[in-house]
């Protein structure tokens, strides 16, 4: 019963729910990852099920890591090698486990972002294509968007010349990644989904194994990613998933918010519960939030509340210009700090990036530290990657694109035209840049034999490795003599640490033939960890983002500028099918970040992309009831025609659940009721002829019932 101290009535009914299939719309700051991880703790105590019969899906390994420490502290067991994790981590690890049936070479390489469009440029370039009629990014986006439906080149639909030479592309990416034996973080699931569906022994094995099957963030979920799913829940599993239609933000991505009503009707889901008591923000920052989503038509339907009080009413600015908006916001933030509020906990979101210019500018010119969240992380700095090239061709010398990045880096004298004959040579061989390299003779083949010698260190303790590689492939050296290069040498020994604190956390027993296994699995896990967004650290500082990038986290005071039409709700989404009901989520989402105070912004004029443009009020401000808002600006409020009296909700009663013991039966045990069906004791209280227990039965609710009369029949 510790488990479910303090859980209120839907949370409570969320976690002790029968084996079955559920979805939980769990709004902002109602308590999501709480539920989630108790209801994993809860079918383990109860002996439900065993950790290994658990798979639970994330989008951040961030989450992943706080699922596991949550799980760690709620019971005695080691988690370490329970399936949890992020999509790409699951499907990596089952890839490693069946290379062989997948059709990888046993070490495969995995490339991030970077890497990607850096193999579609020298792809490009192989293939003589005109990057400027096929630009690589856009080329990029292309294939990974067919990936994330599904799609190999052959299943592509070409309906124009100029589609059916980028899926030729498609497909001569593809071939060239196989030649290299590396994958891209769409191929992981692609890779993996297709895996599962020919190999039907492999297939069933996994869906015995999985019980249970748990998805963090549903409404970011993709085509591939439910169909993966699918295949994973078993006819005797049930899938809990856990999300928020309101917070869908990522269409860009391929996020499909309609996989939620899918898996309600495909999977029948007689329960979906709705977790609406938010514990986050103060009453009338909620009922703006409600008021502004409740516009959206295709949704499931929740209302946040909360027992925290009104708080106070959401303030409103007019600028005359984004110049005015930007020190308007400097001087609030001023009188904040002087009334004790901490900079760290204040944020300062906008739609798009290109706003933060100016105010930045403010903010430097006031001397108020400040921090743009989101930048460069530690695996995608230019001296880390560099490192890291060179240890994943001591893994792979066939990785074509690691060789490029570093053959001529640090200088060595092997120039643009040496590598155009070197590519020449691999395509008229077949081979690798690396085994065409060893042929050639001079600058390219010693290359090839420093790599070799850093090879034979490979059986060093991962940390010492690491450092050996910097040494030797002349990065260190290089970096001291850039005047400038201080802060990229303390990155590369801070990568030394890195590799210390994997093998300590993380460590693999073994080796893979003449290598560490710690080495593959440390290259793994940076390819995993690049691009995922963290907030800095250090001193005291403002925070600076999107409103894409502050879902997830929360601050005391939150300022969102830019709230004009064009701008937010931007300008595409008004000709884009569902557009602005995306734009309207988004919205929602920069709301209820905020726990005690939320100021508007907008400017009449802005300057963007180098040019002045006139701007009207957001419709999302008119959207907001006009009692909630306390308006800066008296030209606004007069327009909008606000009323002097402000409204609040009347607090919630507050849920303590009640407990008991010594009837016979014992919480977590599997009954059947001759009326309700099958369910699962979560509560009992009183003895003998007076004893009772709370049982949920899923479809049919929570219901406390008398033992003497019910003649419950055990599960």
């Amino acid at each position: 019963m510790n488990l479910l101290e303090g859980l209120n009535p839907e949370q409570l009914a969320a976690v002790t729910l029968p084996r079955q299939h559920a979805l939980i719309l769990a709004g902002a700051g109602s308590g999501k990852t709480r539920v989630l991880t108790t209801r994993i703790a809860w079918l383990i105590a109860t002996n439900q099920m065993t950790p290994q019969q658990v798979l639970a899906v994330t989008f951040t390994n961030k989450a992943a890591k706080e699922m596991m420490a949550r799980l760690t502290a709620m019971l005695p067991i080691n988690v370490r090698g329970m399936w949890i994790g992020t999509f790409h981590g699951l499907c990596n690890r089952l890839l490693r486990t069946h290379y062989r049936d997948a059709g990888l070479p046993q070490l495969f390489q995995i490339l991030d972002s970077s890497d990607q469009l850096s193999a579609i440029k020298r792809l490009l370039k192989s293939l003589n294509v005109d990057d400027e009629k096929y630009p690589p990014r856009e080329l990029q986006h292309f294939i990974n968007g067919q990936k994330e439906q599904g799609l190999r080149s052959s299943a592509v639909e070409a309906w124009d010349a100029y589609t059916k030479r980028r899926v030729e592309l498609y497909e001569a990416y593809d071939a060239q990644c196989n030649k290299e034996g590396v994958v891209d973080f769409a191929e992981l699931l692609l890779r993996c989904f297709e895996l599962l569906t020919r190999n039907e022994a492999l297939r069933r094995h996994y869906q015995e194994r999985f019980r249970y099957v748990l998805v963090d963030e549903f409404q970011d979920t993709n085509v591939l990613q439910y169909k993966w799913l699918k295949l994973l829940t078993g006819p005797e599993a049930a899938m809990f998933a856990v999300g928020d239609d309101d917070q869908s933000i990522y269409a860009f991505r391929g996020a499909d918010v309609g996989n939620m009503r899918d898996f309600e009707r495909e999977y029948k889901v007689a329960n979906v519960i709705r977790l609406e008591h938010n514990y986050r923000s103060h009453g009338n920052i909620l009922d703006a939030a409600n008021a502004i989503i409740k516009n959206n038509e295709n949704r499931l339907g929740k209302n946040l509340w909360t027992d925290a009080g009104a708080g106070e009413p959401i303030r409103v600015f007019e600028a005359n210009s984004d110049l005015d908006e930007a020190r308007w916001i400097v001087e609030e933030i001023k009188a904040l700090a002087r009334d004790g509020h901490a900079r760290a906990e204040i944020a300062l979101l906008y739609r798009s990036n290109a706003q933060s210019r100016v105010l930045e500018h403010a903010l430097f010119s006031a001397g108020l530290p400040y921090r743009v969240y989101g930048g460069l992380r530690f695996f995608e700095r230019q001296e880390i990657k560099h490192a890291l090239a060179y240890l994943r061709l001591i893994a792979n010398p066939d990785d074509d694109t690691s060789f490029a990045r570093v053959v001529n880096f640090p200088t060595r004298g092997i120039g643009a035209r040496s590598i155009e004959v070197l590519q020449d040579a691999a395509k008229a061989a077949g081979s690798s840049l690396f085994a065409a390299s060893a042929q050639t003779g001079g600058k390219a083949a010693a290359f090839v034999a420093l790599i070799a010698r850093m090879k034979e260190s490979a059986h060093l303790p991962l940390p010492e490795l690491v450092d050996h590689v910097v040494e030797l492939s002349g990065l260190r050296e290089h970096y001291q003599a850039d005047k400038e290069g201080q802060d990229r040498l303390a990155n590369l020994d801070e990568l030394v640490n890195a590799a210390a604190s994997f093998v300590a956390e993380e460590g693999v027993v073994g080796a893979e033939g003449e290598l560490s296994a710690d080495l593959i699995a440390f290259l793994a896990h940076a390819a995993l960890e690049a691009g995922e967004h963290q907030a800095g650290e250090g001193d005291d500082a403002l925070q600076l983002m999107t409103t894409h990038s502050a879902k997830g986290l929360e601050f005391n005071v939150v300022f969102l500028s830019g709230l004009e039409e064009g701008l937010f709700p931007h300008e595409n989404s008004l000709v884009e099918r569902d557009g602005l009901e995306e734009e309207r989520r988004l919205m929602y989402v920069a709301v209820t970040r905020a726990r005690q105070r939320l100021y508007l912004s907008h400017a009449q004029t802005r300057m963007l992309h180098g040019q002045t443009r006139y701007n009207l009020p957001s419709r999302f401000i008119e959207e907001i009831p006009a009692g909630l808002v306390k308006w800066l600006t008296p030209k606004l409020a007069q327009h909008l025609g606000v009323p002097s009296r402000l409204t609040s909700e009347a607090p919630r009663p507050s849920y303590a659940p009640r407990s008991g013991g010594g009837t016979g039966y014992r919480i977590g045990q599997g009954v059947r009721h001759a009326k309700f069906g099958e369910g699962i004791i979560v509560n009992l209280e009183g003895g003998g002829e007076d004893a009772r227990a709370q049982i949920n039965f899923g479809g049919a609710g929570m219901k406390w019932l008398a033992l003497s009369v019910a003649k419950l029949e055990s599960v």
